[in-house]
């Protein structure tokens, strides 16, 4: 199951590491046991909880291998009768491992918890009976192969994902909102293939060609995403640093899936008891998306040095008018910032995948014992690739494909006993499904909104303690006819002492979120920990 792709991916990191690479590794495992209390500010309920956990940390970095993997298994056992004992998985893992001369295997792996309705509750305080939460699993895995044929650069890259959502214990109570469909699991496969030359090998200029073909199955109404592109790309050099861009290119998309089963007594889409829309065995195929032409796109690119990079383009795609772009420093070894302007067609088992293998296979893994530190941003520890943020997927689980558009920004600095980390984003997402798929609510051609950001920091205070400290803060809009708007927010501290094997932690975490309901207050809470940890 996709529960052991974790640790499956440093396997084969292991594996494939050359032995004296394997000779810098450090591998950790560690056993934790703690003691929640998590408190509601507004009524004043007091709950606890005792946790076991098991993980691992483990960190591979040489010439050949990039492997970083971070993993945490636990077990709540709530005292109070009312509360449901709980297990939770969190854990990220990026590898590349280089098998052969321009041959490398890429691989990644995510557990965390999402929000799985973006009209419902947005809750930071993961303890006890939380609504609107569900655990994610995804990875993805494949090889990337770049070579030369005289003064042709070849690259050709291939990739299956697969992501599977559980449905969350407690669903999201919107009043007078119908229920929407929950995500269960889907496989994917992207197959890349380019061709060029570079500019003064052959002519002034520069010219590439590539193509791409992409498909995705979801389990959920039997939905299907198609996708096949080929381009042909120029690079103009204006001078040492500047080249005009432009390409131009063909691309078909189809996405189809079928309609729920309704029940004729009621109109409404039967469900099954994980709240999952049953598929309608007599529903024909239906059209969600279907987009067959021509696309292009132009702009610049400046590289004053190699640690610099900008790039913006404008052009034509999906029927409209398409914006994208990217920026990159390198400020140090360790530090550096990133800018990325994107726009395409995503789902939320592909998107997931693409933000997956953005990752730097070298992050930050901070100190969250809530198990919340995989939940939004990533921040790396090497100045090549300073991070990336989830928040946009897993702020809202969707069944339905959408076209995304926004802009992140990562800055990630290390210095010294120091670290920071600050990621800020929106995310504009406009779902496809065919017309009336959902009896009482249209969601095709609806547009919600995602603004998020987030605050890291980190000290080493001594040779045996540390501190760590988190802040966040998201707002939701989901469009929706009547569906409210949500804003989260919240802030996490945590103190480490270590006495060799044995290290002992105490954390502290301040939340809240505001659903715009009249008659609803914002819901305050909080929660602390004590714990010890032993590291073998």
């Amino acid at each position: 199951m996709i529960r052991s792709a974790l640790p499956a991916a440093l396997a084969a990191a292991l594996i494939a590491a050359p032995a004296g690479a394997q000779q810098q590794r450090d591998v950790t495992p560690y056993i934790e046991v703690g003691q929640v209390l998590t408190a509601d500010l507004q009524s004043g309920d007091v709950l606890t909880y005792s946790s076991i956990a098991a993980g691992v940390d483990a960190s591979i970095q040489t010439r050949r291998v990039e492997v970083q993997l971070s993993y945490k298994y636990e077990h709540r056992i709530a005292w109070d009768k009312d509360l449901a004992d709980e297990n939770v998985h969190s854990g990220l893992a990026r590898a590349a491992v280089q098998v052969a001369r321009g041959v490398t295997l890429e691989g990644g792996a995510l557990a965390a918890r999402a929000r799985s309705d973006i009209r419902g509750d947005a809750p930071g305080n993961l303890a006890g009976n939380v609504r609107n939460v569900s655990q994610v699993y995804s990875a993805y895995a494949g090889p990337t192969v770049a070579t030369k044929a005289g003064d042709v650069d070849i690259n050709a890259a291939y990739r299956f994902g697969y992501t599977k959502v559980e449905a969350p214990s407690l669903p999201a109570v919107i009043p007078g909102q119908p229920a929407l469909d929950n995500y269960d699991d889907a496989t994917n496969h992207l197959a890349t293939v380019s061709a060029g030359v570079r500019a003064g090998a052959v002519l002034p200029v520069g010219l590439s060609v590539s193509g791409a073909w992409a498909r995705e199955d979801v389990s959920q109404l039997d939905q299907r995403y198609d996708g096949k592109y080929a381009r042909g790309d120029i690079v103009v050099p204006v001078t040492n640093e500047l080249a005009a861009v432009a390409g131009a290119g063909y691309e078909k998309i189809e996405i189809s899936q079928r309609d729920p089963l309704v029940d004729p007594a009621t109109g409404r889409p039967v469900q099954d008891n994980n709240g999952r829309f049953v598929t309608d065995p007599a529903s024909p195929r239906r059209i969600a998306y279907d987009t067959d032409g021509l696309f292009w796109d132009a702009g610049v690119v400046w590289r004053p040095s190699r640690r610099t990079m900008l790039e913006a383009r404008v052009g034509r795609r999906y029927g409209t008018m398409s914006y994208t772009g990217s920026f990159s420093h390198q400020i140090s070894a360790t530090s550096g910032v990133q800018v990325g302007v994107y726009d395409s067609v995503q789902s939320f088992g592909r998107g997931l995948g693409r933000a997956l293998a953005d990752l730097p296979t070298s992050f930050d893994t901070g100190s969250d014992p809530f198990g919340s530190q995989f939940n939004r941003c990533v921040f790396g520890r090497q100045g090549s690739n300073a991070g990336g943020c989830l928040n946009p997927l897993l702020g809202s689980v969707t069944t339905a494909n959408f076209r995304s558009r926004g802009v992140v920004a990562v800055y990630s600095r290390n210095f010294g006993r120091n670290r920071f980390g600050v990621g800020l984003g929106y995310d504009n997402r406009r779902y496809l499904l065919p017309p009336g798929i959902i009896p009482g609510v249209s969601l095709d051609g609806v547009t919600d909104e995602t603004w998020y950001a987030q605050v890291s920091a980190g000290r080493q205070l001594s040779r045996r303690s540390s501190i760590d400290v988190d802040g966040y803060f998201n707002y939701f809009d989901s469009g929706l006819a009547g569906a409210p708007d949500v804003w989260g927010g919240g802030a996490t501290a945590s103190y480490n002492y270590s006495f060799g094997h044995l290290s002992a932690i105490a954390s502290l975490g301040l939340y809240a979120f505001d659903q715009d309901i009249p008659g609803t207050d914002t819901d305050l809470s909080a929660q602390a920990m004590l714990g010890m940890r032993y590291s073998f």
